[in-house]
């Protein structure tokens, strides 16, 4: 090469490293003011009027993650029920919030979207008004009891691009995010089996509450982990559901449930109580393939035991994956704040939902299904 050339090339370089050198104190700048804005609870986009519906659901309290959020703006609550609505309105999530009818929170100039957290029984006709009011929705679990009113709603949903974003807590999951990534990768192999197990003891005031559902604990608790199940594998062909009940005489709660999920190459078994001690502790789920085995215990705060025949290498960090059995620890889990950031995200057309109105109605057949409610074809 000629002297030249060696000079082109060291004035390319050094001119690479000028821009590298500008760009690097330009994101500094961008990650420090972002530090600044979710200190002083600022976004740079204008926030998403919100608000909610009932405070009955065991997951009502979600609304202080909204509230803390730079993306929204609570506008207002709505609690038909006197005795719900004195027994939360000093509760941090909802105090000083503006309590309000349903009408008045849907005549509410800007408003984009409502969280339905209502009791199980009220949630599908409070979604069904909210959707035919040109809202996005996030609906708390299970979807109701009607599989009919349930799909009426997502097909109008759907007509009017509106999402219907269902209360399942560990969609976002970062140890389920990992999961997904393997299997779609293809690094677990064929998948032949899965297993999960939802449990909790529950209290003799929560019990006579859920024992008003003949679907018992499957169609309460253990519906979180049939939406990871449908995500990993397919409608099943066939679902058998067992019921038993172990405390007796003091409700109708069917609580110790299973539910089998038949594949033509696979099987999947979900068990979900109400009596078990290390109920929380033990919240897992097990994906086994051909390549290997991931297991996720527990659920609430995730950790990963991988078993892989092979080392794999992820293309997108370079993370290699070794052969053998490895322990993977990850970020400690914060319910629903993964919800609201997608929910944020999809409502201001940054990216499409992750879940298909298709899917979540094959989910909800699947919950009642398991339940005993719905006969399994």
């Amino acid at each position: 090469m000629n002297g030249n050339g060696n000079r082109r090339d060291a004035l390319r370089i050094m001119s690479a490293a000028m821009i590298s050198t500008s760009m690097a104190g330009r994101l500094s700048a961008i990650e420090e003011q972002d530090i600044v804005d979710k200190q002083t609870n600022k976004s740079p986009l204008p926030r998403i009027k919100i608000g909610q519906i009932g405070v009955g659901h065991a997951h009502a309290d979600k609304l202080a993650v909204y509230r803390n959020s730079p993306d929204y703006e609570v506008v207002g609550i709505v609690e038909p029920d006197e005795k719900l609505r004195l027994a939360a309105q000093n509760k941090p999530a909802f105090k000083d919030l503006p309590w309000m009818t349903r009408e008045e929170l849907l005549a509410q100039p800007g408003l984009q979207s409502v969280l339905i957290e209502t009791e199980v029984r009220h949630l599908l006709d409070q979604a069904e008004a909210c959707i035919s009011a040109g809202q996005h929705v996030h609906l708390d679990k299970p979807a109701g009891e009607s599989l009919e009113q349930y799909r009426r709603i997502l097909q109008n949903a759907e007509r009017q691009s509106l999402l219907v974003q269902m209360g399942y807590m560990f969609r976002y999951n970062p140890g389920y995010l990992l999961l997904k990534k393997f299997i779609q990768q293809g690094w677990l192999g064929e998948i032949f089996e899965v297993h999960a197990v939802m449990s909790k003891v529950l209290d003799p005031r929560t019990r006579e509450q859920l024992g008003a559902y003949p679907g018992g604990i499957m169609f309460e608790l253990g519906c979180h982990v049939i939406d990871l199940v449908l995500n990993i594998l397919p409608q099943p062909d066939r679902i058998t559901s067992f019921s038993r009940q172990v405390v007796t005489g003091q409700d109708r709660l069917f609580d110790n449930m299973l539910a089998v999920f038949e594949y033509p190459k696979a099987t999947a078994t979900i068990r979900s109580t109400g009596v078990e001690v290390e109920g929380f502790a033990r919240r897992h789920v097990t994906v086994c393939g051909t390549r290997g085995t991931f297991h996720i215990q527990p659920l609430d705060n995730p950790s990963v035991r991988l078993s892989l025949a092979e080392s794999v290498t992820d293309p997108d960090t370079g993370k290699v994956y070794r052969k053998g059995v490895q322990e993977i620890e990850l970020p400690k889990y914060a319910r629903y704040v993964g919800d609201a950031d997608d929910m944020a995200k999809i409502i201001r057309g940054d990216k499409p939902s992750d879940y298909s109105y298709a899917h979540d109605l094959a989910v909800q057949t699947a919950v009642l299904q398991a339940s005993g409610l719905l006969k399994s074809h």
